[in-house]
């Protein structure tokens, strides 16, 4: 099965490569491979030690970010190496002060695999949530390198539990230690005889309780708020703008609107703006303008949201409608209620806060109208609900110190 596995992935790497003259994001993910080796070559000598922590890609790092950052205070002497699989991943971090070396995962062969070891040398390997590599598994077993998955969510349709899947659940097996979410993702682990696990949670509820420690006043939002109720709609697609356009064009204007989109490109904004029939401004062109004076604003920029959120007096979070649902907990720790769209399974924190609605799931416009009349309507209900998310992530914060403790006291 290996030797049929590494054909597969030489025969993708040669598609790859051909596929990248025409598609701009897979000419990133190949170009960017071929400095990998270089890189850690100019950056990690043959005695230094190392930490890997390897991410699919931005969500998967910012996920592991408490982990990185409590592990470069315990191991000052070991460099941190961060890879990823996703450009969208890579573009974003690759100059992130927080790692000594960040560059992309180089294709999963056997002798890439066998090469990035010997030259990075790492003490440990952290894999974020999914990714299971075999050549690399195989390479640090082969090491006696210790290799931990952690924040990782299992279900029963992924091929490690089929009849089919024995390859990948050998490689599976290859980890020192499993830190999952919940008991069900132990559960299955179980019932491959995997059992060096740990219920640790999630790592990203560490992070997102941060974000109530810095600062995020931003002055534009003071302006444009002023002292009405806030709406904001972080990372929404098409499918969530529709419904969203239609309430804010058939509505009193009784609410200020920040409207985020996931996709900023010039004319998917000046489209989005066009639509609307209230007073409009984006934020790029704040600078020109009263931002008091009008209804909704526009964030055609990215890097603001999670600081945006803290001026919510309801959130909206997109992708419950389109490709995947995004990041509901950056919205919840202000303790504000958030509304998504009906795709929300598999999305744990999701799932435990609609069940004890703090989180509230819509399927079209009439729902969410309705729902939005309840919440502006009612405060009380709104701050009821708002406190049931940011309850919740306090009581469920503690992932990272299981884990760095972990391996502080197993792997010296």
């Amino acid at each position: 099965m290996y030797f049929i596995y590494n054909l597969i992935v030489k025969i993708s790497w040669f598609i790859l490569r051909i596929v990248a003259v025409f598609n701009s994001k897979i000419k990133l993910f190949v170009e960017g491979r071929k400095e990998s080796f270089n890189i850690i070559e100019r950056k990690i000598s043959k005695i230094e030690k190392t930490i890997w922590v390897h991410a699919a890609s931005l969500g998967e790092f910012e996920q592991g970010l408490p982990i990185i950052e409590k592990l470069k205070e315990k191991y000052a002497d070991c460099k941190i190496v961060v890879t990823f699989f996703s450009p969208s991943g890579y573009e974003v971090k690759k100059n992130t002060p927080i790692a000594d070396v960040v560059c992309y995962l180089p294709i999963d062969t056997r002798r890439n695999a066998r090469e990035f070891i010997q030259k990075i040398n790492p003490k440990i390997a952290i894999f974020i949530k999914y990714e299971i590599w075999p050549n690399y598994l195989k390479a640090l077993a082969d090491q006696n390198i210790p290799a931990l998955l952690v924040s990782a969510i299992f279900n029963k349709d992924q091929i490690y539990f089929k009849w089919y899947g024995s390859f990948m659940r050998n490689a599976l097996k290859r980890f020192s230690h499993y830190f999952v979410q919940d008991s069900k993702s132990e559960s299955l682990l179980e019932s491959i005889k995997i059992q060096n696990v740990s219920i640790s949670g999630d790592t990203r509820l560490d992070r997102v309780s941060k974000i109530l420690d810095q600062d995020n006043s931003l002055d534009f939002m003071e302006s444009f708020k002023s002292n009405k109720l806030c709406f904001i709609a972080g990372s929404t697609w098409p499918e969530d703008e529709e419904i969203l356009i239609d309430y804010i064009n058939n509505t009193p204007k009784n609410l200020k609107y920040v409207l985020a989109p996931h996709t900023i490109k010039k004319d998917k904004i000046l489209g989005l703006a066009g639509s609307l029939t209230k007073k409009t401004v984006l934020y790029s062109n704040r600078a020109e303008r009263d931002l008091n004076d009008f209804d909704v604003l526009i964030i055609d920029h990215i890097g603001l949201l999670t600081k945006i959120y803290s001026y919510a007096d309801i959130a909206y979070v997109g992708g419950g409608f389109a490709t995947g649902l995004h990041n509901t907990l950056e919205p919840a720790v202000f303790g504000i209620p958030v509304i998504i769209g009906p795709n929300y399974k598999g999305f744990n924190e999701a799932e435990d806060l609609v069940a004890q609605k703090g989180i509230l799931p819509i399927h079209d416009k009439w729902s969410f109208s309705e729902l939005m009349k309840k919440l502006i309507k009612n405060e009380d209900s709104r701050h009821r609900t708002g406190s049931i998310n940011s309850i919740y992530i306090s009581k469920n914060r503690g992932a990272t110190d299981r884990i760095t403790n972990y391996i502080e006291n197993n792997f010296q």
